[in-house]
């Protein structure tokens, strides 16, 4: 079978150097506790659980030693109770995440009532809502109603998100009323570049394919995407989900994954895909 993979997809500089801070902390320490997992991607986390990474959800829950802060961050909250316990830290955080936590708490002490677009039960989101008094997550035009008809907003947005969802969201919260508004883009440009790939991709192939986590925000936003321009688009998290009966009638393939996804899922997927007799 002929398959195309994206020209930007797999791994971002920030999944990157997360993987590489936990797999050097691993080596030298042998076993440490993840405040949640590192990275959206099942498969990763489990290479990584072998080494001695404990993923943990509760602060409670890590009993002594180094504690490794994901990639997608933490509150100041967590981190201060991490020190409370004398707990040694090692922070993972994207950059762009960084950036947007910074962004957050400089807005909230300017005064403005920040709004992020985004999803609230995101972990870099929650990250984000730690770090302002004077915030509130909008998800969609249905949560408008949670803000004051007017005010002053300053309107930031989780990295991962489409830009054309951002401007739009803008738009509503500007009908909405407002007594000054000021944004600050915080989005990601390796998502973008992403996002432009998948979507050009699948329009000139049969069948798509969208590889990673099922918890991954930025790979359900792919596979969204491309189900917008290609009804055939699958979401899968790797070739053990594959089912060859949707390859029936078709002859050109388009592969594409998310930020979180290790390199070999990829490999291993598109290798098995073109030696389909279909």
């Amino acid at each position: 079978m002929e398959v195309l993979v994206a020209e930007n997809c797999g791994f971002c500089p920030g999944v990157r150097n997360a993987i590489r801070v936990a797999q050097e902390i691993l080596a030298e320490r042998g076993r440490v506790f993840s405040l949640g997992p590192v990275i959206h991607n099942k498969d990763m986390v489990d290479r990584l659980a072998e080494a001695g990474l404990v993923t943990v959800e509760d602060i409670e829950d890590v009993e002594e030693g180094t504690v490794l802060i994901r990639s997608h961050g933490a509150a100041p909250a967590q981190i201060e109770r991490l020190k409370e316990r004398d707990l040694k830290i090692v922070d993972a955080t994207c950059v762009l995440v960084k950036r947007l936590q910074h962004i957050a708490r400089d807005l909230d002490e300017a005064g403005y009532k920040v709004v992020v677009i985004g999803d609230e039960n995101h972990p870099e989101i929650k990250a984000v809502v730690g770090c302002a008094k004077d915030v509130v997550v909008v998800g969609g035009e249905d949560d408008l109603d949670k803000l004051p008809k007017s005010g002053k907003f300053a309107v930031v947005g989780q990295t991962t998100l489409d830009p054309g969802f951002f401007a739009d969201m803008l738009g509503a919260i500007a009908r909405h009323g407002f007594s000054e508004l000021r944004v600050v883009d915080t989005l990601c440009k390796e998502a973008q570049m992403r996002q432009k790939s998948a979507v050009e991709l699948c329009q000139r192939v049969d069948i798509m394919f969208v590889l990673g986590g099922l918890q991954s925000a930025n790979t359900r936003r792919l596979a969204e995407l491309c189900k917008k321009y290609n009804e055939q688009t699958f979401h899968l998290q790797n070739w053990r989900e594959f089912d060859k009966k949707i390859l029936f009638g078709k002859k050109v393939a388009g592969v594409t994954a998310g930020a979180s996804t290790p390199e070999w899922i990829i490999a291993e997927f598109v290798e098995n895909l073109r030696d389909f007799e279909v």
